[in-house]
């Protein structure tokens, strides 16, 4: 989301630690969905190479911050027109994650959709300009808390630890602390013991130090690098073409890297809007280093980039841009077999310090010594999307991490906050469910 961060600069200074809170064992909820895996630098659905095919999802944008996934009659409203653009992945910035997420989990599932989740809130996130004290066991805890939310449904898909933390030069100091914190949920996550869900990074659209991110996040210990790494890029504006939009360069460029890549946002509206960008990106031209990507956005909210406008009594108005990523997509199938993916996957070299990037070698900051514990107690309940935020909190990291720290030692057992304890069934009227679905949801009720 193009506005999350500066409201994230500004949040509020302090807040009280929540200690974590009795919680109730979970086993994984029942699915439609096969659970997606990371092979070399590529994302498979079981044996099969798995595209992403999505949208940026975050009805009110920035300014009016609501849980698209708290709320059935809305989410089940939305999933029938991200069926009929043929999607498999929604992005979600933000959530409340002391909110109950399973009837609209349920329905994606239904849809055959999956969730890449944003798990920062405009509260509780680093501060670019000033990452250090921002980086403490009360941030920490909220995404761990948020973790814990949403965990244990087999569509959710990857965790966003950032998005366009560095979004110039002079931020690239930033980024050992967006690297801790991936470093962090992955080893939260198998501390655990919920399955390996993907972590990576949101990177905006920079030209001098993109390479030098995604360098940067994959490269250092196994315990350090990320599971994937993403970017917002919309410098394919129609009409345009594989070559004049440079994303031929780009496909050169991270050629050999070794994790997936995906769009995270995409769809340029300088001009009118065709999309012709997606038949090069779901093309082997691009396979081999790319798995798809996420169109920004949604909902209208004021920035011209909405497929859809949500009307004031709730209905939806599909706009010139929907239908024409509607042909897009109908258009454009997935390649067939692995697409060329790099089975072998591997570490970058770390990039060098430069006038573009303002780094040092690969040293991350220590996990704070609170959320360290964290990994054996579990977080707790979260804030929600009303705490007092966590950037000036307390609790930050008193050094440098050593290799190989934030590897899983011990496994835990999968827990849930209270605020899932129980399902509440979805509305199915916006579209058809099958009686198959209708069971698996039962199913599902009875392991709760």
């Amino acid at each position: 989301m193009k506005t999350i961060n500066a409201i994230a600069a500004l949040a509020a200074a302090t807040s009280v630690y929540a200690a974590p809170s009795p919680t109730e064992q979970l086993s994984p909820r029942a699915s439609t969905l096969t659970a997606i895996t990371v092979k070399g630098n590529a994302f498979f659905q079981g044996s099969n190479r798995f595209y992403i095919r999505g949208v940026d999802y975050q009805p009110g944008g920035s300014s009016e911050l609501v849980d698209p996934l708290a709320d059935s009659t809305t989410c089940t409203r939305d999933i029938a027109e991200f069926q009929k653009l043929g999607l498999n992945t929604v992005r979600v910035y933000t959530v409340d994650n002391t909110a109950n997420h399973d009837a609209c989990m349920s329905a994606l599932a239904a849809a055959g959709m999956y969730l890449v989740l944003d798990v920062n809130t405009p509260l509780y996130s680093l501060n670019r300009a000033n990452p250090s004290p921002s980086y403490n066991s009360v941030y920490l805890q909220n995404i761990f808390a948020t973790i814990d939310t949403f965990a244990n449904y087999t569509n959710t898909l990857a965790f966003f630890s950032g998005n366009e933390v560095i979004n110039d030069d002079t931020t690239t100091p930033a980024a050992p602390y967006v690297k801790a914190v991936t470093r962090d949920m992955r080893q939260y996550i198998g501390s655990r013991g919920y399955r390996q869900i993907p972590v990576g990074y949101s990177a905006a659209d920079v030209d001098s130090n993109r390479l030098e991110m995604a360098q940067f996040m994959n490269c250092g210990t196994n315990d350090e690098r990320s599971d994937f790494f993403a970017f917002n890029d919309y410098s394919w504006c129609d009409p345009s073409s594989f070559q004049i939009s440079g994303w031929d360069q780009k496909v050169k460029n991270f050629t050999g890297y070794g994790i997936p890549i995906f769009l995270s946002e995409y769809g340029c509206n300088t001009n009118t809007r065709k999309f012709e960008e997606v038949a090069a990106l779901y093309n082997t031209e691009m396979t081999s280093v790319y798995s798809g990507g996420l169109v920004y956005e949604y909902s209208e909210e004021g920035s011209h980039y909405g497929l859809v406008t949500i009307n004031s009594d709730g209905t939806i108005t599909e706009g010139p841009d929907y239908a024409a990523l509607k042909t897009a997509l109908a258009g454009t199938s997935d390649p067939s077999g692995t697409g060329g993916y790099n089975a072998t996957g591997g570490a970058s070299n770390c990039p060098a310090k430069s006038a573009n990037w303002d780094v040092t070698g690969d040293s991350l900051p220590a996990i704070p010594s609170a959320a360290a514990a964290m990994m054996k107690t579990g977080a707790g309940k979260g804030f929600g999307l009303t705490g007092a935020g966590s950037q000036n909190a307390g609790g930050t990291s008193t050094g440098t991490a050593t290799p190989g720290s934030g590897s899983v030692t011990a496994t835990g057992t999968p827990k849930k906050s209270s605020a899932s304890l129980s399902q509440t069934p979805f509305d199915k009227t916006p579209f058809f469910l099958t009686g198959v679905v209708v069971a698996f949801s039962l199913v599902g009720a009875c392991l709760l």
